[in-house]
């Protein structure tokens, strides 16, 4: 299917509308403190108009990654508008302070929970916990698992169908030669289960039709979604796997962690495919480190986010899930994007 591709921010205001047609039926530095406090940098309006209505508790995965701190400053941007001010911590992948800051939300009786998952599963009894003390819960990017815990509603990327996305970008990139690709996972949380998921489907399917020029999965390892954690996995590959064609990193600091150990190893002809769309790995799409990515809107996901509290407290029906699509993103565009050097 032919797609047309644009830089990032005019992508992001192209599929707004279309997005939400198609919806609505139901991985910054960290700050000082505690609880990993952190100031969206976005500007809300001035005066009584902050905080108004209530405050809204944000728990994000972490702010080492910038796709969280988008979503927290455009939920803060977006929230404000509409009268409420935004607390925003950081669990840095530790699900127990991610719980200990949902209690800490509580005793302070915000009026609503927003939550990025550290642990898809482990966060089950802080939201219940939240669901005892009659505050609504959402969940952005990454969806709870615990049977028992309640939400309101999910806003997050359609990560299915971008996990597809990186499995077709694979498939072109390796061509009639095929070969043996690994993946680097990040298993705890959702939105990366989905990713493999549609990743995996789509090549099993290629697969199935071909005699010659198949794309085998030989390896999946954990990468942690941080960089460090992804060049020590893809080392391990290359260890393995030395005729190794491809790998598929489920975020770009796990793809960015994987470049560099493909670097040192002198294997740069590696096909690389990430996901996000970040500004590192769009540049690094750009200077041919990365084939593609399907790129994410977390400035999308941050103020949906928002709208769906506001609508929630306006009495109206919330759709339990609320997904934005990805975008394929190659060379191509990376080389007509106005944001890159």
């Amino acid at each position: 299917m032919t797609q047309t591709h644009w830089p990032r921010r005019s992508l992001a205001t192209a599929i707004t509308a279309v997005a939400l047609s198609l919806v609505w039926t139901g991985c910054g530095p960290r700050a000082p403190g505690e609880g990993g406090e952190s100031q969206a940098t976005a500007q809300p309006p001035a005066g009584d108009a902050v905080g108004k209505k209530g405050v809204i508790g944000l728990s994000v995965l972490t702010l080492t990654n910038p796709f969280f701190k988008e979503i927290a400053d455009s939920l803060t941007a977006e929230a404000a508008r509409h009268g409420y001010q935004v607390s925003v911590v950081s669990g840095e992948f530790d699900p127990a302070r991610q719980q200990n800051q949902v209690k800490d939300f509580i005793v302070r009786k915000v009026s609503a929970l927003v939550l990025t998952p550290c642990d898809s599963k482990a966060i089950g009894p802080a939201i219940q916990e939240a669901n005892a003390a009659g505050i609504p819960v959402f969940t952005a990017d990454i969806a709870c698992l615990a049977p028992g815990a309640q939400v309101v509603s999910h806003i997050a990327t359609d990560n299915y169908g971008g996990g597809k996305e990186a499995a077709q970008a694979m498939i072109e990139a390796l061509g009639e030669a095929g070969g043996k690709i690994a993946i680097l996972h990040f298993p705890v949380v959702e939105s990366c289960l989905l990713r493999v998921k549609g990743f995996r489907e789509v090549l099993d399917q290629y697969n199935a039709q071909r005699g010659t020029g198949r794309i085998p999965i030989v390896a999946e390892l954990p990468g942690g979604g941080v960089k460090d954690q992804g060049y020590r996995a893809a080392e391990d590959l290359l260890q393995a796997h030395p005729d190794l064609a491809g790998i598929f990193a489920i975020n770009d600091p796990s793809a960015l962690g994987a470049r560099a150990a493909l670097e040192k190893a002198g294997k740069t002809s590696i096909v690389l495919v990430g996901f996000d769309g970040q500004p590192e790995g769009r540049q690094a799409i750009r200077d041919g480190k990365i084939y593609a990515d399907p790129i994410q809107f977390p400035d999308r996901i941050g103020i949906e986010t928002a709208r769906a509290i506001v609508q929630h407290f306006s009495g109206e029906p919330v759709p339990k899930e609320i997904l934005i699509p990805t975008a394929l993103y190659r060379k191509a565009d990376a080389e007509k994007d106005p944001t890159l050097k």
